[in-house]
């Protein structure tokens, strides 16, 4: 229910930022706007987790904590101040789970904004892998990879629209490392060669036909904006009832 409260009460805060963006008409205006002093601004909005961007100075954006605050009170909520910072798109923000930065592209002088999984992101996963490769050993390794496979892959798939290369070689070999120490605290008695033998095939860890998920395997596609050519039932004229 959460969710769907927060996209109902925060409708307002859409509606705040969208009527002034409306005020400028079109572009040229609001570079004219931006000209004499002005600053404009866009939200971007999931459910109660909000950006907004500000194409003007630092003092435009402090100003806009007093601002959001004020929309926010008229319909009884309030910004978490834990949560709320002012920083510049080169300093980068933490967003769903994404830290997205500006900074120069590698071999060239122009300067891109990337996206990739946050620290906090990659704690949590390096977390979940841990918790899960100190339980009790009872389990067959075919279990434990499925759902270690489960927990990475879907992880991964979440992220593989970023610059998270770097990030997904991290996890692969933290989780190969996690899992060989798992397989010898299941097996304390034997050597490395027996494990070897039993449970890997060339490196890769497979055992009853399962085998370890692979996070620098899974293909990460870049990809344009499309938002607005996405068709949607709504875009289309209302059957007529006869």
């Amino acid at each position: 229910m959460s969710p769907l409260l927060a996209n109902l009460a925060l409708t307002h805060l859409d509606d705040h930022f969208q009527t002034k963006w409306d005020a400028h008409r079109n572009a040229t205006n609001r570079y004219r706007y931006r000209l004499r002093g002005g600053a404009t601004y866009r939200l971007v909005r999931y459910a109660d987790d909000f950006v907004v961007m500000v194409f003007g100075t630092k003092a435009h954006a402090d100003a806009l904590s007093d601002e959001v605050s004020d929309v926010l009170t008229g319909v009884g909520l309030r910004l978490a101040p834990e949560k709320t910072r002012v920083v510049h798109i080169d300093e980068g923000v933490d967003f769903l789970g994404f830290h997205i930065q500006r900074h120069r592209q590698k071999g060239s002088t122009r300067r891109l904004i990337y996206t990739y999984p946050s620290k906090k992101s990659m704690a949590s996963i390096r977390r979940k892998v841990k918790a899960l490769t100190q339980q009790i050993t009872h389990q067959a390794a075919d279990e434990i990879m499925q759902r270690l496979n489960r927990m990475v892959r879907g992880w991964a798939q979440y992220f593989r629209h970023s610059s998270a290369s770097r990030a997904f070689h991290h996890l692969q070999s933290y989780l190969w490392w996690r899992f060989w120490g798992w397989l010898k605290n299941k097996h304390p008695h034997t050597s490395k060669r027996w494990l070897i033998h039993r449970y890997y095939r060339g490196w890769s860890p497979e055992y009853n036909g399962t085998r370890l998920c692979a996070p620098a395997a899974i293909t990460i596609q870049r990809y344009r904006y499309r938002g607005t050519l996405i068709p949607t039932p709504w875009a289309q004229p209302a059957p007529a009832i006869t």
